[in-house]
């Protein structure tokens, strides 16, 4: 998967490890070695942090003043998720150099969630209500399996967690060619999909392509921003960009907790009950990958204090964003690589990232920078990013012996989850709690792969076994 959002396999792989470390955990970097440090590591998870709220605002058809503030909530709350992931406040935070971000892991299920309540004649502020309110509730699910780590790895095995992470890529896919394409502003206009469109669109996917295949590790880790912004420059200079968005900015973007209220339906909080235990495992193994190349335990009590903790924060943190009108927060597993290449792994330098996306995300003119991306720009960009979480999902589902029972299992989810994005009619005269619970590929096909998983007989090399690791949680 692409550096914007990862869903690693727990791995204790000793290469991993292997550059000495400057400053260890609670070591005490200079200033301005901290702040150079902290700029990579924001400059790595920044484009994860601002894409999914820049897709769902434009999906939803929101203004520009709208949309800057939902984008500057998430570099916001991604700084403050920061901090309390760093710094530990009782059981909460794994203490390790740990960024929070926006989970891609949702978008899907976001989108599905918000086309259905605009559907049934919504507002798309209410919808955003919708919205934050099952991400709300739907974030304690973390919170309770903080304390049982070892269940969570017996209910979402790899086969099933694989299966759900290929889903979310695949599923992504229709909204990444068609913002190629021009995105719903051009499907009205009758720009959709022309020569203008569609040779930037493309341009910009070679170039991370590209990019992503150097053999210089900085340049692999920016592929998607240079992407970004050498589309924008040529953009630009084809007069694609609309510079009028700043015009409508303030100079200071200030939180205001439940801006769009707060409402509930239990049927569109299914697919997030789902995710949420898929982004739990994920941040085990972020942690684990984050304790290793810190050179920190990654066995014994530590260890799974640590691994509670920060699971326990991604929780927490995920409703503290709903209540700032932004999306789940999970932890990002860019940093690794951040740490690995500078040789930095204190934790210190966490806060100093934590100021700088907090500062960020007062300022709107840089909520209004990514905003003016045309959709051409960031569609090339997002495609290769969600091709790559489908490919994520492979690597996770080839790693597990494939006998004919998980074959079962992956074939009836991918069927099930994609169908309902093939033909998103199957559920249109149906009440709103259905449409809501099978409003998208991750929430459908999580449930086959979850019920396959549990119902179909085990066969005597059938996967499924807890994490050795997290047995004593």
């Amino acid at each position: 998967m692409s550096d914007v959002q990862s869903f690693p396999e727990l791995s204790t792989d000793s290469n991993a490890s292997g550059s000495e470390l400057l400053y260890r955990l609670y070591d005490r970097p200079p200033f301005f070695e901290s702040v150079f440090v902290a700029v990579q590591h924001v400059l790595a998870a920044f484009v994860g942090i601002v894409t999914p709220p820049l897709i769902i605002s434009t999906s939803l058809g929101l203004d520009a003043a709208n949309t800057s503030f939902i984008i500057s909530m998430s570099l916001l709350a991604s700084g403050i998720c920061t901090f309390i992931q760093c710094k530990t406040f009782g059981p909460v935070g794994s203490g390790l150099l740990s960024l929070q971000g926006t989970s891609f892991a949702f978008l899907g299920s976001i989108l599905g969630v918000a086309g259905t309540a605009i559907d049934a004649g919504r507002t798309p502020e209410q919808a955003l209500s919708l919205i934050f309110g099952v991400c709300f509730f739907g974030a304690f699910t973390n919170v309770i399996l903080s304390r049982f780590l070892h269940l969570l790895s017996k209910i979402v095995t790899p086969i099933v967690s694989g299966t759900l992470v290929m889903l979310i890529g695949l599923s992504l896919l229709k909204t990444g060619v068609t913002s190629m394409a021009g995105g719903p502003a051009a499907l009205n206009n009758g720009t959709f999909a022309n020569t203008q469109n569609m040779a930037l669109g493309v341009g910009v996917f070679l170039i991370v392509i590209v990019l992503t295949l150097s053999k210089n590790q900085y340049v692999r880790m920016g592929a998607i921003a240079i992407g970004l912004i050498a589309g924008y420059i040529v953009s630009a200079f084809m007069g694609m960009v609309n510079f009028s968005i700043f015009q409508e900015l303030p100079l200071i973007s200030l939180p205001v907790p439940f801006r769009y209220g707060m409402s509930f339906d239990f049927g569109a909080l299914i697919p997030f009950l789902i995710l949420f235990p898929l982004t739990a495992i994920e941040s085990v193994g972020d942690l684990t990958a984050t304790s290793l190349v810190s050179k920190e335990p990654i066995t014994g009590p530590v260890y799974i204090r640590r691994i509670k903790a920060g699971v326990l924060a991604d929780g927490l943190n995920s409703s503290l964003a709903a209540l700032l009108n932004t999306f789940p927060i999970t932890t990002f597993s860019q940093n690794t690589g951040v740490i690995q290449m500078t040789g930095v792994g204190s934790r210190y330098v966490g806060f100093f990232v934590a100021a700088i996306l907090a500062l960020l995300g007062l300022l709107p003119i840089v909520s209004g920078a990514f905003q003016s991306i045309p959709q051409p720009v960031l569609g090339g960009a997002t495609t290769v990013m969600f091709g790559s979480i489908a490919v994520a999902g492979v690597k996770i589902v080839a790693s597990e012996h494939l006998d004919r029972r998980a074959t079962i299992i992956i074939a009836g989810s991918l069927a099930a989850g994609l169908g309902v994005v093939f033909v998103p009619e199957l559920f249109a005269n149906q009440p709103a709690v259905i449409k809501n619970m099978f409003a998208s590929a991750t929430s459908t096909g999580g449930l086959t792969a979850i019920l396959l998983s549990w119902l179909l007989p085990q066969g005597p090399q059938s996967g499924g076994a807890a994490d050795p690791e997290l047995a004593d949680v």
